[in-house]
């Protein structure tokens, strides 16, 4: 894991992600590039999702924070969901990964 290149906030916002992970949220960064993230979320209890599964991919553009992330779901439609949503909220440089990966989950509820 080479942090030389990653910008200060990405690397802070990684390391909160991996010692405070939210519940039913796996995101890890992969190893060969840490501006891509593999997450799992579970489907939220009480949802049409409970029980499920659903893989996610997250790449952080070089441009982030003042560009949204990209995300797109290994085996659902929901990666045009988040894009929808970030652009109808409007992305901003506030949001930190792990928010990021939590409105993700958010969708799941819908």
């Amino acid at each position: 894991m080479a942090n030389s290149n990653l910008p200060r906030r990405i690397i802070k916002e990684t390391q909160r992600l991996l010692s405070e992970p939210a519940p039913g949220i796996s995101a890890s960064p992969s190893e060969d590039n840490m501006r891509y993230f593999n997450v799992m979320v579970l489907g939220p209890s009480q949802s049409p999702y409970e029980g499920g599964v659903f893989k996610l991919e997250l790449f952080l553009p070089e441009e982030y924070p003042m560009s949204a992330p990209k995300a797109s779901c290994l085996y659902t439609s929901r990666a045009l969901l988040m894009i929808l949503i970030w652009s109808r909220l409007g992305f901003s440089p506030r949001y930190t990964i792990p928010t990021l990966i939590s409105l993700e989950e958010s969708v799941l509820i819908f």
